[in-house]
């Protein structure tokens, strides 16, 4: 998996939980303010990213995440401790 294919399909994810275009989900957009996530969306996101990378965010993590690039830059640092590759 390359680093562009995660953030495409984090991008993907996060447009179906928030229902709206992928093209309007930015690596600078704010979950709140620009997508309208909110606290069980965002644990929606979580889920289906701990399920589809088979990897476990901590739950002391999620609040801190506020921006869709966090969301790929953990979920991108998780998958390469998993994996112990560089991707």
């Amino acid at each position: 998996m390359t680093t562009n294919g995660i953030e495409k399909e984090i991008i993907s994810i996060i447009s179906d939980v928030a229902e709206v275009e992928t093209n309007e989900v930015k690596l600078d957009s704010n979950l709140v303010k620009d997508l309208g996530i909110n606290s069980i969306k965002a644990i929606e996101i979580i889920v289906t990213l701990e399920k589809k990378y088979k990897v476990s965010i901590r739950d002391e993590d999620v609040p801190k995440i506020t921006y869709v690039k966090q969301i790929v830059d953990l979920t991108k640092g998780l998958v390469k401790q998993k994996e112990g590759i560089n991707i």
